[in-house]
C-alpha cells in the first residue's frame, strides 16, 4: 500500500461536471478570462457552444502563482491543470421572459471549482483529436480509486 498521492483522473472538462468535491483531476480548457484580484481563472472548453451541458472551470490559482507565467492566463490560451475540485454548482436558473427561461432551460450551466496545485501551457493543439484521444482512454483504460471501505480494510 502506498503512502503517496492519488494520481489524478484525465478528463474532458465538460466531464468535471460528473465528479464529486475532493477529486483529483486533470483537464485541458480555454482560458477565457482571469481575475487577478481574485485569483481564479476561468476555463471552457470550445466545442460547448452546441452543447447543451455547458461547464465552467472557476480555477483558483492560488498554490500555482509562483510558476504562472502571463501566456497561461491569456484569453485564448490552451492549458492543462491539474487539481483538486472543491465545489460542482449549477448555475440558478435567472429571472426573465419565458422565451429566456426555455433557452436557461435548455442549455444548463455548471460552475466546478478547482484548486489548482500545476498548469501548463499546451501548446500546439489538435482539440478534436484530444478529445477523441482522452474518450478513447475512457473506454479501454478506466481507473478508478479504492473505495473508502477498501482504503479501510474492509
Amino acid at each position: 500500500m502506498s503512502n503517496g498521492p492519488l494520481p489524478s483522473q484525465l478528463c474532458l472538462l465538460p466531464d468535471l461536471a460528473l465528479k464529486e468535491e475532493g477529486d483529483k483531476v486533470r483537464f485541458l480548457g480555454c482560458v477565457t478570462s482571469y481575475s487577478t484580484v481574485a485569483g481564479v481563472l476561468t476555463l471552457q472548453h470550445h466545442h460547448q457552444a452546441q452543447d447543451s451541458r455547458c461547464v465552467v472551470a472557476l480555477v483558483d490559482v492560488a498554490l500555482a502563482l509562483r510558476t504562472l507565467k502571463s501566456d497561461q492566463v491569456r484569453i485564448g490560451e490552451w492549458v492543462n491543470v491539474i487539481g483538486y475540485v472543491t465545489a460542482v454548482n449549477p448555475f440558478p436558473a435567472r429571472k426573465g421572459s419565458m422565451r429566456e427561461k426555455e433557452t436557461i432551460q435548455a442549455r444548463v450551466q455548471t460552475q466546478v471549482r478547482i484548486r489548482a496545485l500545476l498548469i501548463w501551457s499546451s501548446g500546439p493543439l489538435d482539440t478534436q483529436r484530444y478529445n477523441e484521444s482522452v474518450d478513447a482512454l475512457k473506454g479501454c483504460c478506466s481507473i478508478t480509486a479504492p473505495s473508502s471501505a477498501s482504503e479501510n480494510g474492509q
